[in-house]
């Protein structure tokens, strides 16, 4: 079962379908012993000159070299800038791609990791800490972003693109809701039985939290991400009540996008990237932030920690990080790129950056991003009730979400 929607969907696609209403430092390759430890990998001083390879693992859609489509490719121009031929594996889900980052007999340098699976790497010791220092243009990416990979004075990782889940309503069919209760409280819920659209996530219990916050305050949640066993329990009490009601558990955005345009859904769990096709497409949609606030998400490049490639692997992360493909990757994806500067000049249309929110940094610090949930109740400090008690890992996230939404 495919637990977290891949965002990988082409914009132009969806309106169509909107508009039709359906280890070694830097200098010396890593290459050596394969039985080298987990987390040997230091953090690099220097770079040197490439090793002629780089081999990446992705979701789909998040690196494209033009076999999708030829108009789409930003990995053939750093290959010939850079002499580094890469080559790419695509894991179908997050879970599949920690696994195969686990996988001691294969050493990928790089990794485009969602948050679920960006935290558990670091944990686990199959990354590496990275020298911001010798990627150029790191201090133009979001602040805030820039911080979410950050851990004991170390980081973890460049920010490639984020978004935020919204709550998504049809104006002719819903009144503006100002709370998640719109989509949480059952007898609100029951207003619109069938018509509800949820991410079909694990992470998504963390919107249930942020109702919970507000309305059962008894249960002290601060973050969203760091549920004891106790608030992820109430967490998911709220999903089963809500559960008859959902038409949709959408995992790719396509699909939300078609429940809205055919009427088939009128308030649910979105992206702006939604919004955004749905607004363009003619429809009467709109995406707000309820009271008790929003959360996010960000996609990060990271070093594999039994790289082999550091030297191919640190220019991929300057030019993955750089304005002109960071264009590139939110158009194709849909998302907000963690570069501000790719709004500038005549990169992206001014539409698209101000539908996502690009370069505001009010409404960035607002947003609780998304961390995989842990047992030490993640980075973002502990609860009340967690500091008498230990939090809730993704495994025991993922088993209650099954539980909730899907037995």
């Amino acid at each position: 079962m495919r637990v977290r929607a891949t965002r990988r969907v082409k914009v132009g696609a969806a309106v169509a379908v909107a508009l039709a209403l359906a280890a070694a430092g830097l200098g010396a390759s890593g290459g050596g012993d394969d039985k080298e430890p987990v987390g040997a990998a230091q953090v690099a001083s220097t770079l040197g000159p490439g090793e002629g390879m780089l081999n990446l693992l992705t979701l789909p859609g998040a690196t494209e070299g033009g076999s999708t489509d030829p108009r789409v490719d930003w990995v053939t121009p750093f290959q010939e800038r850079t002499g580094c031929k890469v080559g790419l594996k695509v894991a179908k889900t997050p879970e599949d791609m920690a696994g195969l980052m686990r996988d001691k007999d294969r050493r990928y340098d790089g990794v485009a990791a969602p948050p679920e699976v960006a935290g558990r790497l670091i944990a686990e010791n199959e990354v590496a800490p990275v020298n911001t220092d010798l990627v150029d243009g790191y201090k133009k990416l979001e602040p805030k972003l820039r911080g979410q990979l950050r851990r004991d004075g170390k980081y973890y990782g460049i920010p490639y693109v984020w978004g935020v889940n919204l709550l998504m309503y049809d104006t002719r069919a819903v009144p503006q809701p100002g709370s998640w209760a719109a989509l949480f409280d059952p007898g609100q819920a029951r207003r619109y039985s069938g018509k509800l659209v949820m991410r079909d996530s694990p992470l998504a219990i963390a919107e249930a939290a942020l109702y919970l916050k507000g309305k059962e305050r008894k249960l002290k949640i601060r973050d969203p991400y760091s549920l004891t066993p106790r608030q992820l329990a109430a967490a998911g009490r709220v999903l089963a009540a809500q559960r008859p009601h959902v038409g949709q558990y959408w995992e790719r955005p396509a699909e939300a996008v078609s429940a809205f345009a055919g009427g088939r859904a009128v308030l649910g769990q979105a992206w702006p990237y939604q919004v955004d096709v749905l607004n363009r497409a003619s429809r009467p949609v709109q995406g707000v932030i309820p009271s008790e606030g929003v959360t996010g998400w960000m996609d990060a490049w990271m070093i594999g920690a039994r790289v082999q490639h550091p030297n191919c692997m640190y220019q991929w992360l300057q030019w993955t990080a750089s304005p002109d493909v960071q264009q590139q990757v939110a158009e194709w994806t849909g998302v907000a790129p963690a570069n501000p500067l790719a709004c500038s000049g005549d990169r992206l249309k001014p539409g698209f950056c101000a539908a996502y929110r690009v370069g505001d940094r009010d409404y960035i610090d607002d947003i609780t991003f998304a961390h995989a949930p842990s047992k030490t109740c993640g980075r973002a400090g502990k609860s009340e009730e967690a500091e008498k008690s230990d939090c809730t890992d993704y495994a025991e996230w993922t088993r209650t979400w099954i539980e909730s939404t899907k037995l």
